[in-house]
């Protein structure tokens, strides 16, 4: 079954539910495509610039856990982590997540998390927030220090010039630095 981004779903930008009632069978396959307009809000470290296509198959296993198996992908726009410059990266990531009820989401004090509790989400009011899913892929898809290329640069530490663009006539020396308090420890006999 394929429905549109909005079809189904209570509009709520940019969070998109899927209201649990409208399931007509104990197990259906959903597909939506969401344009990027819909994750206009900040989303932290990056942004969306592509539609974003979400397919997954949803079963109910019991009358209020479910689980959704499947794949978010789309292109994020994150900054290089060495020159700072906009990037675009492209994801396609999958998901295994249980849904339960957030009313058994009690919480117990401090417990230690179990690679299970890793792929257990909550829902309320019988909606699934799949902008939250989504969401919480794109972070998990991105990569920890993304790179606009393996051999970028970076900026120079002293005028902040980005250096795949221009270079910079700052010396690189330790007087320059802000270490050249430890070039007099160099060579030093560390007895007193």
């Amino acid at each position: 079954m394929v429905r549109s981004g909005m079809s189904g779903l209570a509009h709520s930008t940019p969070a998109m539910r899927l209201n649990l009632r409208t399931l007509r069978e104990s197990q259906e396959d959903l597909e939506y495509r969401y344009p990027a307009s819909l994750f206009e809000a900040e989303l932290g470290s990056f942004r969306v610039v592509s539609a974003i296509d979400l397919s997954f198959r949803i079963a109910r296993h019991d009358a209020r856990q479910y689980r959704l198996v499947g794949r978010v992908a789309g292109t994020l726009e994150v900054e290089c982590s060495r020159c700072l410059e906009p990037m675009s990266v492209k994801m396609d990531a999958a998901f295994d997540l249980e849904y339960l009820p957030r009313a058994e989401n009690v919480g117990e004090g401090e417990v230690e998390i179990e690679d299970d509790d890793l792929a257990t989400a909550f829902y309320a009011d019988e909606t699934i927030d799949l902008g939250q899913l989504m969401v919480e892929q794109f972070h998990l898809a991105l990569p920890m220090k993304p790179l606009c290329s393996e051999t970028c640069r970076g900026l120079c530490p002293q005028c902040g010039a980005n250096l795949n663009a221009a270079s910079c006539a700052c010396s690189q020396s330790w007087e320059g630095s802000g270490l050249a308090g430890l070039k007099s420890l160099v060579g030093r006999d560390p007895r007193p």
